[in-house]
């Protein structure tokens, strides 16, 4: 858990202790990074405000070198600030006040995706230029890398998996971020945008996603490729 507050680490810190979870806390980002490479953890709790600096730099850093979930707990409820903790790779977005039931719920989730994705086959798929290593959750568009965020890694992964069937937006947000997701569903089309750009990829023009106004998306099969 990286919180500066006792206020909240303390209750919080007994209250997953209770149910079963080993919980460590930095209250420095400097702190975070060190604890963090030290433990290893299943899990990270973070806070975006922090004394020495913000946990969006932190999240950047943890992703930069892992795929470990992170939960973001923070004040600062704004939709464009839950879009920056979840592109840069946290897994869900928690906003203060909470109470330590839904804090639980939450981190369960998280872990249960975690692990349901950990049991997938990891064969490689390709589709024309493009081609998705699932074992090193890495994508390659004619021989070059691509550069994905988490999320945008994983959108791709369920679009290409059912290449050439339409998948609703409801389906991508539930199996991507969580069925419990209560934030806007500007959320997914901000990261089919992303995820269009990095593919060179376009909306009125499309090569690998295309949109099915109203219902959701839909990624090229290997015959139009």
């Amino acid at each position: 858990m990286v919180e500066d507050e006792p206020s909240i680490t303390e209750p919080l810190s007994e209250a997953l202790v209770r149910e079963g979870f080993d919980t460590e806390v930095a209250s420095t980002a400097s702190k975070a990074l060190e604890l963090a490479e030290r433990v290893e953890p299943d899990l990270v709790l973070l806070d975006v405000m922090l004394p020495d600096g913000s946990g969006y730099d932190v999240c950047r850093e943890l992703r930069a070198g892992s795929r470990v979930p992170i939960i973001m707990l923070t004040a600062r409820g704004e939709e464009t600030d839950r879009i920056v903790g979840l592109e840069l790779g946290a897994d869900d977005y928690i906003v203060k006040p909470f109470s330590a039931r839904e804090v639980v719920a939450r981190i369960r989730a998280v872990l249960r995706r975690a692990g349901e994705r950990a049991a997938e086959p990891a064969g490689p798929i390709a589709i024309g230029p493009l081609r998705l290593d699932r074992a090193r959750r890495a994508a390659v568009l004619d021989g070059a890398p691509l550069d994905l965020t988490r999320k945008e890694y994983e959108l791709l992964e369920l679009l290409m998996t059912e290449a050439g069937s339409v998948i609703t937006r409801e389906r991508l947000i539930d199996e991507v971020w969580d069925v419990n997701w209560f934030g806007s569903t500007k959320t997914l089309d901000v990261h089919v945008s992303g995820l269009r750009r990095k593919l060179g990829d376009s909306s009125s023009s499309p090569r690998f996603i295309h949109t099915v106004r109203a219902v959701g998306f839909r990624f090229s099969g290997p015959e139009e490729l």
